[in-house]
């Protein structure tokens, strides 16, 4: 313990905490909307919906700092926000009973997949261009949001780019940290911060009975499960990958699903590997030695505990901060992710074309037969790439393991 903390303490940086910090910062200000919305639908108590939130962020927290300090690598997990989305669609059609047996279910099918290796098997099948289309298609849509914020809030997003080009150019490593001042002193300037009521008080979890049917068996727990793999693990895999870190699925869908199991009975839903959040821990701006990048994986977690504990408090101090603020922070966050993912997809001419689909399918926000663009992205990218490859000798196995290899160098 006390070598682990002395490591902790050399490797710790201010660079990677402030990636942590955003990773949750986004997470609390998009789908955890989608939470609310949910709970809306089903009528909940508020005591309820305070212990959903400490559900998902005790099991996300719990399962990112053990697997990061584990690997020594920011593993960026969350929960399961495609499966939210699906609660907004069957509340009050299904109770609060079974939709917790549902995730207690779809925990346990995951928890089988990550134990025997199938997903690791998966992964190797899928091209890096592919997989790097696919990233760029989801990162897309938040490049757009940074200027699409400029429509309300001029002044506060252009000054928040102008620091962000300054700050690359004289003190890069914390050019997010500047980013994020910069964007509250100018809403505080402009008036433009939201009315919220704060007052800190401990979460307490609420025990929910699980109550198994046929119902929240075929409407919830399985496409929770497709949802989870094809939306989150896939492109969470396949951004570590591209960053250069070689850590097996197999390891990390076993711990978060364990830790779904644990959570689910609180309200907690499937815990998951995060793809966009993960963008902002695993570049430059994180930390420049990719060994340390770790950090804000373990960062990411205490911010989610503080999070969890404090939940009903945290989420009003989040909603403190205006959506174009938040947009334009994970915006300006993500370039260097979205740049890297475009350039990996375009590198290879004769890959280029499958590449291009990839993408294009993956940010139309497509959702054919209830699937995500997602995965309808990977699926129709790697039709692509099948037809328009010319005959080789290798696999597509071996092109994923060979962009594997050269992804190290990212």
């Amino acid at each position: 313990m006390a070598t682990l903390l002395k490591t902790l303490k050399e490797d710790w940086s201010l660079s990677a905490t402030v990636a942590g910090f955003l990773a949750v910062l986004i997470s609390y200000s998009g789908p955890l909307i989608i939470f609310f919305q949910a709970a809306q639908k089903a009528d909940v108590a508020p005591e309820i919906m305070i212990s959903w939130i400490w559900g998902i962020s005790i099991g996300a927290a719990v399962a990112g700092i053990f697997l990061s300090i584990k690997y020594k690598v920011p593993v960026i997990t969350a929960w399961s926000a495609p499966g939210t989305a699906l609660l907004v669609t069957l509340f009050p059609n299904i109770s609060l009973n079974e939709a917790v047996a549902a995730y207690i279910t779809a925990a346990i099918v995951i928890l089988i997949i990550g134990l025997t290796g199938y997903f690791d098997k998966l992964l190797k099948w899928i091209p890096q261009s592919i997989a790097a289309g696919m990233m760029a298609g989801i990162l897309f849509q938040f490049g757009l949001g940074l200027f699409n914020a400029t429509d309300s809030m001029p002044l506060i997003v252009f000054g928040m780019l102008m620091v962000f080009l300054v700050s690359k150019r004289l003190n890069p490593r914390y050019s997010m940290l500047w980013v994020l001042v910069t964007g509250v002193v100018l809403s505080l300037i402009f008036g433009k911060m939201n009315p919220v009521d704060i007052h800190f008080s401990l979460a307490i979890p609420q025990w929910i009975s699980p109550e198994w049917t046929l119902n929240s068996l075929l409407n919830l727990a399985l496409p929770l499960i497709l949802v989870s793999l094809s939306g989150q693990f896939l492109p969470g895999m396949a951004i570590m990958k591209l960053s250069g870190y070689d850590t097996p699925a197999k390891p990390i869908i076993t711990v978060t699903s364990l830790a779904s199991l644990a959570v689910a009975c609180v309200g907690g839903i499937t815990i998951v590997l995060a793809s966009i959040t993960a963008a902002l821990c695993m570049g430059k701006d994180a930390h420049e030695l990719k060994n340390k990048r770790y950090i804000a994986g373990i960062a990411n977690g205490i911010f989610y505990i503080f999070g969890g504990l404090f939940a009903g408090s945290i989420v009003l101090l989040f909603s403190l901060l205006p959506k174009e603020l938040v947009a334009a922070l994970a915006g300006l966050a993500l370039l260097g992710a979205i740049a890297t993912n475009v350039s990996v997809a375009m590198k290879d001419e004769s890959q280029r074309d499958a590449a291009l689909i990839t993408f294009l399918a993956t940010a139309s926000g497509m959702h054919f037969m209830g699937l995500s663009s997602v995965f309808w992205g990977i699926c129709i990218g790697i039709i692509a790439h099948l037809l328009l490859s010319k005959p080789s000798t290798k696999t597509a196995s071996q092109t994923a393991m060979t962009g594997s290899t050269d992804s190290k160098t990212l």
